[in-house]
């Protein structure tokens, strides 16, 4: 073994063992790596940086981008609520919502895809009166399956592609990880729905989990605008609206003065003020529906701050907790005149499970409160910091336009059939639907940097010429060597597993990136010295870099659901493990058909 490979193994070994250890943050740890690397001269100072113009890494931002896109124009939403239902059995709930999870995770970022669907299957849950914890691990389990099955599913994709076209001169198409990837997705979500479910604990006695029926509710007043499909219906014909959003309907505001009883049977009219009742998601999802927005009132928005955050971001909800120690604790939104200043309306305060019907512009806010503010993006952010609240979710309010769909899909579509069919690179063409996406609104200028995960972005390019020294100086090699000799005398197949369940060890403990940055050259240097052919052996570390059930820190969806599923480290294996052994029993044979030795 040369010096420089003696460097890079005791180099790689460490950042291995740091990102483990996972005390550091996993960018600094393989930032820093990198430049022990140039120090030491085993990474040529030259080449330090161009990790940031790999097409991987902005290949990874620019999908980030794109999947916010496709959130902010209502499109996603639609589809999800329109396909869930709380009266089903909990099979069926998970074969669907999973479905749909696996399907959106192909074409957004499966993070995205979670969070869009999560909040939509704790609602569920609260209706059909069981616990989110039965439905939120399978379906975040789908979310990660369903990333296998595209070339922009999940960042891992992105990666192994960029290393085929360094390898065999030529990188994945959008669909060539479909055959293998739909079948792991379809076999792994039948198998969760027609039974795996039940392995997931149910909650013990000194276990905290949250219960499905405890929601913060606010009574806010809505306007009828004049583009609301609720004009000139009667307000009891808007039940099924109300029930799908999971509000209560108190009464209806004409000029001032409440009409008698609930006004059932009075016709809306644009101008009429509902006052509803339900919780922060509920009320944006009855905006959405009907067209609503937040009532008007006398003051004038001329305030230089609320101009600038009318042209930064769509309208959106914010829940918010006061602090002992907020700015705006034991005093009222009016004295800070957050709607003439900023643009933002506080729409309702719960107070310890309780809410007010009566206006609550002057009532006195106390610490412990609970606040939803509503208004453009960008200027709910800044409020909310100079107000010196706690956020605790924030939902768009951005009314689903047919326009803003077929923009959205058509720039993505577009994107996709031009990659397809090699008129210009896929990184080319989502960089022109993401312009896009920002010309036309679909994204603010905010977004289009809050959306990227830095951190992983930063990561990626730090790692990517480091596995490039490594590579250069024989290092995947010596690795490729020893899995050869250890499975000197057998089938490629057994080296192709053998790769395959390391890989998947890694997964569970490292981020999928870095697993698939590390495995990737080492399957394709395994095949090279085997003789066989290297999309197997790549195609085999794809698949196991995104087989991280084990444990909640394995995949950043298994973190999310951790909270509101009220799970312990130790209830994902029970689950997981099955998992992974079914998916690695599946792909082989599928990935040995596809991509034959």
């Amino acid at each position: 073994m040369t010096q420089p490979q003696m460097i890079l193994f005791a180099l790689m070994g460490s950042i291995l063992a740091l990102l483990l250890w996972g005390r550091i943050r996993h960018d600094l740890v393989a930032m820093g790596g990198l430049l022990v690397g140039v120090v030491v001269g085993v990474v040529p100072e030259k080449d330090a940086f161009s990790g940031f113009s790999h097409p991987a890494v902005i290949v990874v931002a620019l999908v980030l981008i794109a999947s916010r896109a496709l959130e902010n124009s209502g499109a996603l939403s639609l589809i999800a609520r329109r396909i869930v239902r709380p009266g089903r059995p909990i099979a069926i709930h998970i074969a669907v919502i999973g479905g749909v999870g696996a399907a959106l995770s192909a074409f957004i970022n499966n993070v995205a895809a979670l969070a869009l669907l999560m909040p939509i299957d704790i609602n569920t849950a609260r209706k059909a009166g069981r616990s989110p914890r039965l439905t939120l691990m399978p379906l975040a389990f789908a979310t990660i399956l369903g990333g296998l099955t595209t070339l922009i599913g999940t960042p891992p994709n992105i990666v192994a592609s960029t290393f085929r076209q360094d390898a065999l001169g030529a990188p994945y198409k959008m669909f060539d990880f479909a055959p293998v990837g739909l079948i792991c997705a379809i076999t792994g979500i039948l198998f969760i729905a027609l039974g795996g479910w039940r392995l997931i604990p149910r909650a013990t006695a000194g276990r905290q989990v949250p219960e499905p029926a405890r929601i913060d509710d606010f009574v806010v007043e809505l306007a009828v605008s004049a583009q609301s499909p609720a004009i000139g219906r009667l307000v009891a014909q808007l039940d099924e609206e109300s029930e799908a959003a999971d509000v209560v309907i108190l009464g209806l505001i004409r000029d001032g003065r409440r009409l008698p009883g609930r006004a059932r049977f009075a016709t809306i009219r644009e101008g009429d003020l509902f006052e509803v009742e339900g919780s922060a998601d509920a009320v944006a999802a009855f905006i959405k529906a009907l067209g609503l927005e937040q009532a008007k009132d006398d003051i004038s928005v001329d305030a230089p701050e609320a101009e600038d955050a009318a042209r930064t971001g769509g309208p959106a909800l914010v829940e918010t907790v006061v602090r002992a120690d907020s700015r705006i604790a034991w005093r009222s939104a009016e004295a800070f005149r957050l709607r003439s200043r900023f643009g933002v309306t506080l729409l309702g305060i719960s107070r310890q499970g309780r809410t007010f019907r009566e206006r609550i512009s002057s009532r006195i806010i106390e610490p412990g409160d609970m606040l939803l503010l509503t208004g453009p993006q960008a200027a709910l952010a800044h409020v909310v910091n100079w107000l010196g609240t706690m956020p605790l979710s924030e939902t768009s309010v951005q009314a689903a336009r047919t326009w803003r769909i077929v923009v959205a899909l058509g720039l993505f579509i577009g994107a996709i059939i031009a990659a397809s069919a090699s008129f210009i690179s896929f990184t080319t063409a989502i960089a022109i639907a993401v312009v896009g996406y920002a010309a036309t609104g679909l994204v603010t200028p905010r977004e289009v940097y809050d959306q990227v995960d830095w951190p992983v972005v930063v990561m990626l390019a730090a790692l990517l010429p480091l596995s490039a020294a490594f590579e250069s100086v024989g290092g995947t090699a010596l690795v490729a060597n020893a899995i050869v000799a250890v499975t000197a005398g057998h089938s490629p197949v057994v080296a192709l597993v053998g790769l395959m369940l390391v890989t998947v060890i890694l997964s569970d403990m490292l981020n999928n990136v870095a697993t698939m940055v590390i495995a990737g050259p080492v399957a394709i240097e395994t095949a090279r010295t085997l003789s066989v052919n290297p999309d197997a052996f790549l195609m085999a570390t794809v698949v196991a870099a995104s087989l991280a059930f084990l444990t909640p820190i394995g995949h950043k969806n298994n973190t999310l659901i951790m909270g509101p599923g009220g799970y312990s480290f130790g209830d994902y294996w029970r689950l997981g493990l099955p998992l992974e052994i079914l998916m690695v029993i599946v792909s082989v044979p599928a990935i040995l058909i596809v991509w034959p030795l």
